[in-house]
């Protein structure tokens, strides 16, 4: 049964209307009553940047493990099969990509294509390829790939800086398989870390729904223009649940660069390891709040031990910024070049030292 809902505006048996017995009032509830000129649609973000948006399928080969029994002298000789191939198997995958470029450079991320043997990407106008790999950046989850077609469409990066809280966004991507797909939201918070997901972090955080197979997709504003690569959900299930992450388009379209010009990514490093401040260790060092980090160890030859730098010395500021989170800091550093100058402000036997430093390139890890 259907609600009823009754409205008693007049009690006047004589039939006569009489608005002074009345206990509210219906206003005008048009649109342009308050001056609201929002959207009733984003087609036209979403044609904008949606061209630029592919799927991507990958394919990867995978040997089965030779079973035991095959070696086993006896069961050879009777059924003489010692010479049996090792068989093999496709495994498939899918996500999406974003193209940054006419040339054909392809965002999308580390593990949508990691261990790939064969990457194939479709456009949106129904074409194909088969795409090489640029390079790929584990740290950050990201890779580039390229395909070579003509007549393609890049996206237009927007300023995921001058983003806020509340602003609408849409995502694009391959969900499940099911073919390009746009769903909306609103960004939920921007810079979040310590999420574990990557080693660096610095996400923008959404509303719009994002699931398996949007890894790589874009989220784009409302004008069409790209915020972000999304990346992952805060969900055990694997299904969204109204919490996604994307890199930010700056920080992605930095990496790719890199990988173009150099195939990796070219970050600084200043060579310490060190320990978040708590408040118990605050206390002890008499702070008046848990702020900084303590240096717990320096890489010998380093840009911190060029520097002067000590162990059990309290990073304060790093360029007149206050040192609130160790992973943050780092990715502050991270963000600067090798060969940029940095100023460190340091806590030292309870007084305070500045120093200066210029950041290097971090040494290859050793296998």
């Amino acid at each position: 049964m259907g609600a009823c809902i009754i409205l008693w505006l007049n009690n006047n048996h004589s039939g006569e209307s009489n608005t002074s017995d009345r206990s509210f009032q219906i206003g005008n509830l048009s649109p342009s009553a308050n001056g609201w000129g929002g959207p009733v649609s984003y087609a036209e973000a979403v044609e904008n940047a949606a061209p630029a948006v592919v799927n991507i399928y990958t394919r990867t080969q995978l040997k089965r493990r030779r079973h035991p029994l095959l070696d086993d002298p006896l069961f050879r000789h009777f059924f003489n099969n010692s010479d049996l191939p090792q068989q093999e198997r496709m495994q498939s995958a899918l996500g999406s990509g974003v193209i940054i470029s006419p040339e054909g450079y392809i965002l999308t991320n580390n593990h949508v294509i990691e261990g790939a043997d064969e990457i194939l990407v479709l456009l949106q106008d129904g074409r194909e390829a088969q795409a090489t790999l640029v390079g790929t950046d584990p740290e950050s989850d990201l890779a580039v790939l390229r395909i070579t077609l003509n007549d393609l469409t890049s996206i237009k990066v927007g300023d995921p800086v001058n983003a806020h809280i509340g602003d609408v966004v849409l995502a694009i991507g391959n969900p499940f398989g099911v073919g390009q797909t746009v769903t909306q939201g609103i960004i939920s918070a921007t810079g979040r870390y310590g999420l574990g997901i990557n080693t660096y972090e610095n996400y923008i955080q959404t509303d719009a729904a994002i699931n398996p197979g949007n890894s790589g997709g874009a989220l784009i504003d409302a004008h069409g223009n790209l915020l972000g690569i999304n990346t992952a959900i805060l969900d055990k299930t694997g299904f969204s649940v109204g919490i996604g992450f994307a890199i930010p388009a700056d920080t992605a379209v930095k990496v790719m660069q890199d990988l173009v010009s150099y195939g990796q990514v070219v970050r600084g490093w200043l060579g310490i390891e060190a320990q978040q401040m708590t408040p118990e260790l605050a206390q002890s060092f008499k702070l008046s709040a848990p702020t900084g980090v303590i240096i717990t160890a320096i890489y010998k030859n380093s840009p911190a031990f060029q520097a002067g730098l000590q162990p059990g010395d309290i990073i304060l500021r790093m360029n007149n910024v206050t040192v609130s989170d160790g992973r943050l800091s780092m990715m502050q550093v991270a963000q600067g070049r090798p060969g940029d100058e940095i100023e460190i402000e340091v806590l030292r036997n309870g007084q305070k030292v500045t120093l200066n430093g210029v950041l290097g390139v971090k040494p290859p890890a050793k296998s």
